[in-house]
């Protein structure tokens, strides 16, 4: 069973940052922060509130898998919606709604988070355990939302308590060093209060097992390998992951919450209403669902705002199985011309005309496998987002590994996952390589794990690529898109209306807006 967010206590904690004085003219029957917080069950449902904040417009019901994933050579976008089609050519300067919706609704998140903290300490709580995962579950969320934000923006604004004086709503940003701090310390201090595993009642609230692979992710982006790698072996070392052996199993609705799953956004077309929350006052009749799938299905299924790249198509197709099949995940990743492949229950050349029978589409995260809905075009897609998954944790652990002098190590686990699809095992080739065909061979077994999830920019950042002329021009053959590309604009523009209101705020390298 998934869990199950609820609105109580939603608008009390959307509106309690806002000046007094105005709620108390707007509406006096609106409660406040000092009248609210009373019990255990008022921090229960303001941690539920806060888990809300990642199902807005501007998270996972919508901007987040597109800010994540456009940026990557496995994927473009020919979108006539320019908000998506600007994003993967790194020119924001027309339309910087991808900045603005995400730094909105992530700093929302925070807010709720903060209060939480802030006053979960003023509430009697039955036992310790309670009080330690509410806690615990705030903490990661701040620090979830912090990471996305530091990632996306770089200079950042550190809001770590709620509306305090008129200073607090000016706020300067931080260094990229001081911000990744906080997100870790976060990540840290979750990781030492949070369960394990929950009941099937609770299951998708963050757990031990999602602090520590965060928190190991977060030094892994700052190249520190050590602390990283300490991190990640401690999630290795719970001992209750483990990849699932049908690789569809993480990205439709079956098999949801299971082994390889350590930390995914809950969705459920039966919870809450059909109504579309993209903006205004929220209600109970809100849909927990997404339009991932609407948007990156193709038409007429959904808007066909995003495809494959023909290099991500090639990269699927040059290594073969032990038995000399096509690797199993590029028909769960990708749609393409294969008897393989079905669309929403139709096969692939029933459900285009010739000219169509060329064309690689999308399938991950899309309801294409199954044939009980025609198409996307209801907007309420309720696959689950697994934003972190047990195979990430296993090639980050191996990138530590190789450099922190440990090849053969890292050409184990790297090979774990290689071998879920059946590839051959040249665990003893990568433990050999030096560290250019080390890297090229690591970005081909993770952008074919992980092609369109949202991880291969975050690489190509983390790598250096764009800062080197041959890799940088490898990408601009995987993807024209990078022909657009201008150093600093691996970041997002600070959205001008937050440089409108805060005079403090100064606009990332690479921008003009």
């Amino acid at each position: 069973m998934k869990l199950k967010y609820i609105f109580l206590a939603f608008l009390t904690l959307f509106m309690a940052s806002c000046n007094e004085e105005w709620l108390e003219l707007s509406n006096p029957n609106l409660q406040t922060t000092e009248t609210y917080w009373q019990s255990e069950a008022d921090v229960k449902a303001g941690v539920s509130a806060t888990y809300m904040g990642l199902l807005y417009d501007g998270t996972w019901l919508r901007f987040v898998p597109f800010a994540l994933s456009l940026k990557g050579d496995d994927i473009q976008s020919f979108s006539p919606w320019r908000v998506l089609s600007l994003t993967g050519k790194f020119n924001l300067d027309e339309d910087p709604i991808m900045a603005q919706w995400p730094w909105t609704a992530f700093y929302g998140v925070i807010n709720r988070a903060n209060q939480v903290l802030e006053n979960i300490d003023n509430i009697e709580f039955a036992n310790q355990a309670t009080y330690d995962q509410y806690k615990g579950e705030a903490l990661f969320l701040r620090g979830l939302s912090n990471y996305y934000l530091v990632s996306f923006f770089r200079n950042i604004p550190l809001v770590m308590n709620t509306y305090q004086s008129e200073e607090d709503l000016y706020p300067e940003q931080v260094s990229p060093e001081v911000a990744w701090e906080a997100v870790i310390d976060d990540f840290k201090a979750a990781a030492d209060l949070l369960p394990t595993t929950y009941p099937e009642s609770d299951l998708g609230r963050a757990t031990k097992g999602a602090a520590l692979a965060f928190t190991g992710k977060s030094y892994l982006m700052n190249h520190d390998y050590e602390n990283a790698s300490i991190y990640l072996k401690k999630v290795i070392d719970l001992g209750i992951y483990d990849l699932v052996p049908n690789y569809a199993d993480n990205f439709t609705t079956s098999n949801e919450n299971n082994s390889e799953s350590i930390f995914e956004i809950q969705l459920d077309r039966s919870v809450g209403g059909t109504v579309l929350g993209w903006v205004s006052q929220p209600a109970a009749d809100w849909s927990k669902t997404t339009a991932h799938a609407i948007t990156f299905a193709p038409t007429p299924f959904g808007f066909g705002d995003a495809a494959a790249t023909q290099w991500i198509f090639d990269e699927y197709m040059a290594e073969k199985t032990v038995d000399g099949e096509v690797d199993p995940r590029a028909v769960v990743s990708m749609s393409y011309d294969t008897t393989a492949t079905t669309m929403y229950g139709t096969p692939f050349r029933e459900s285009f005309d010739e000219s169509r029978w060329d064309g690689v589409y999308i399938r991950k995260y899309t309801n294409a496998y199954s044939s009980e809905r025609e198409n996307e075009l209801d907007w309420r897609s309720d696959i689950n987002e697994r934003v972190m998954r047990y195979a990430e944790v296993l090639m980050m652990y191996a990138e530590c590994q190789y450099e922190l002098g440990n090849p053969a190590v890292a050409a184990e686990y790297i090979q774990m996952v290689r071998d879920r699809s059946n590839l051959p095992d040249i665990s003893a080739d990568i433990a050999a390589m030096g560290t250019q065909e080390f890297y090229t061979q690591l970005s081909h077994d993770k952008v074919l794990e992980f092609a369109f999830e949202g991880i291969r920019f975050e690489d190509i950042v983390r790598w250096g690529w764009l800062y080197d002329s041959s890799r940088l021009q490898e990408l601009k053959d995987h993807d024209s898109e990078f022909s657009g590309f201008i150093e600093g604009r691996e970041y997002f523009p600070i959205p001008p209306a937050e440089r409108d209101k805060n005079p403090n705020y100064t606009q990332n390298p690479g921008w003009g807006i």
